[in-house]
């Protein structure tokens, strides 16, 4: 039996309700999910937060996934919530302002913040623009294929492979 048999095992005794399928997915996903939403929020409780509202919309909505690339549908939700979670706030730009300042004030004199303190990437990834840093946390911290992420974010693959390049080339330039 393949990883895919499995996972389609899994999707079909989830689509019933069972539990232990479930607790499969969750434990497949949920280290990679936490990344993503950690590497775009930079915040261990927000991060938890949304991880565990993707679970909860994941047995929501698991009768309405139709086959393809479980990753992408399972990707795609995490997005939309973290979308959500920025318009909750109602202060997307504030938001960004607000994270530019926090920047500022950490390169000149880096601080502990929960016991944790930001590392260079992190620090360099809350610079760049929303749309480039979300890019680069699909392709490396999801696992997306080009292909799935273009078609996850309704463009071009031309368009989504040009973006991802210039962010990465703008990441190393930062990094140095």
């Amino acid at each position: 039996m393949t990883e895919k048999d499995d996972l389609t095992r899994i999707i079909i005794g989830c689509k019933k309700g069972d539990g232990k399928c479930f607790s499969q997915i969750v434990d497949a996903y949920a280290g990679r999910s936490y990344g993503y939403f950690y590497r775009l929020t930079g915040n261990t409780s927000v991060s938890d937060d949304l991880l565990s509202e993707l679970f909860v919309k994941l047995v929501e909505k698991i009768g309405s996934y139709r086959g393809g690339s479980f990753e992408s549908w399972l990707f795609r939700i995490a997005t939309n919530i973290f979308h959500d979670y920025l318009r909750s706030k109602q202060r997307r730009k504030k938001l960004l302002e607000a994270h530019q300042k926090e920047l500022e004030s950490e390169l000149t004199e880096p601080k502990k913040s929960g016991g944790e303190q930001l590392d260079k990437l992190q620090i360099q990834l809350k610079k760049m623009d929303e749309d480039t840093r979300e890019l680069i946390m699909l392709r490396f911290y999801s696992g997306l294929s080009f292909k799935e992420i273009a078609s996850m974010r309704s463009e071009p693959i031309g368009t989504t492979l040009a973006k991802l390049h210039r962010g990465l080339k703008k990441l190393r330039e930062m990094m140095e």
